[in-house]
């Protein structure tokens, strides 16, 4: 079992710890509903030390990254961040992605934990661009602070002006007196915040300076239970749920961020198959009867067809319903179709709803 440089902070505060990915990470401290609520109302801190870093740089960096991920990178300028993913040589995805360009030469891709071996083996398979790449992985660290008071918390411990940030950029600086951190404008709860990357023997410092900032603003450890919840309620897709390597980008509504324009891992290939049409299609749905989907279970139409099954579900703390996201027959896919989710070995009236299931209200 691996450890962040935050796993025994993580015991001190009496954190509930399970492996993930291969890492010791704290799932909840007081519990989810409290810490998801937490971040939506004001500020929490996650440690998402686990995630992958590569540095790719050189003057092949650029045509590296286009060859092997599905965006367009050459529209990114410095500090600026791109979404997208992995293809796989024959299909599917290997893994999704952000994309920061730090300069014309040098780029950071940051990956999912459990795919940081695979994905830079991948890399170096298909580096015929003469690229440098580089796993930093496991001397970075990295904490997501997020909620609507995320800025407040930080401004104290830098003069990056972070009120100013626009969503999706990034700049590097001085932060809490330690130089070279970098401060993205990204997370994955959909409640605003930045990604703090820095060098892990800063760790205890930051983490520190951080929670006795944002004190005024009510800050709070969050773990990867109400990570999970908060990004469920925005409809984005996790790793290994709800895409992988037998989904396709097109049925997992990754369209958007498949760029034609240029050549790259199977291309040819995905380029048939949005021609070709999908059979399937990743929906939201929200219960209307009572019942918390889960991961697996089965998804009928009204008649106890069999036309899919559920890939990520939770009781929404917000909302106050179950509510999930899974793959279905093309036909059943439209907003507001009627579907029933086997819990149980019963059915539980659900519909097709189109994500994020929160807005913010």
């Amino acid at each position: 079992m691996r450890l962040t440089p935050f796993h025994s902070i993580h015991q001190q505060l009496g954190a509930r710890m399970a492996s993930f990915a291969g890492f010791s990470m704290p799932i909840q401290y007081e519990g989810i509903s409290v810490e998801h609520e937490t971040v939506r109302k004001a500020v929490g801190v996650f440690d998402v030390s686990h995630m992958g870093e590569f540095i790719i740089k050189g003057a092949g960096a650029l045509d590296l990254v286009q060859w092997v991920t599905s965006n367009d990178a050459s529209l990114l300028v410095d500090g600026k961040v791109q979404y997208a993913y992995l293809p796989g040589e024959e299909g599917g995805i290997l893994d999704d992605l952000l994309v920061y360009r730090i300069d014309e030469k040098t780029y950071m891709l940051v990956v999912n934990a459990g795919n940081i071996e695979k994905d830079l083996a991948h890399l170096q398979k298909h580096n015929r661009f003469d690229a440098e790449i580089l796993d930093i992985s496991d001397r970075t660290a990295l904490l997501a602070v997020q909620g609507p008071l995320a800025a407040d918390t930080l401004q104290p411990l830098t003069e990056i002006d972070l009120h100013a940030m626009e969503h999706y950029t990034f700049k590097k600086g001085v932060f809490a007196g330690v130089e070279n951190v970098l401060i993205s404008a990204t997370g994955y709860t959909g409640s605003g915040g930045f990604e703090i990357y820095f060098e892990k023997s800063h760790s205890e410092k930051l983490w520190n300076h951080i929670f006795e900032s944002g004190k005024p603003y009510g800050v709070k450890p969050i773990g990867l239970g109400a990570r999970d919840t908060l990004r469920l309620e925005m409809g984005f897709c996790l790793y290994g749920n709800d895409i992988d390597e037998t989904t396709s980008p097109f049925e997992a509504g990754l369209g958007w961020i498949t760029r034609f324009t240029k050549d790259f891992v199977n291309s040819a290939g995905l380029q048939l198959e949005k021609e070709k049409g999908i059979s399937r299609k990743l929906v939201g749905f929200e219960m209307s009867d009572r019942g918390i989907p889960r991961e697996g279970y089965e998804i009928t139409d009204e008649k106890g067809m069999h036309i899919g099954k559920v890939t990520s579900g939770t009781q929404s703390p917000s909302l106050k319903k179950g509510i999930g996201m899974g793959y279905v027959e093309k036909a059943f896919a439209k907003e507001g179709t009627p579907l029933q989710i086997m819990i149980r070995g019963k059915a539980a009236d659900a519909r097709v709803v189109k994500p994020p299931f929160y807005n913010g209200e």
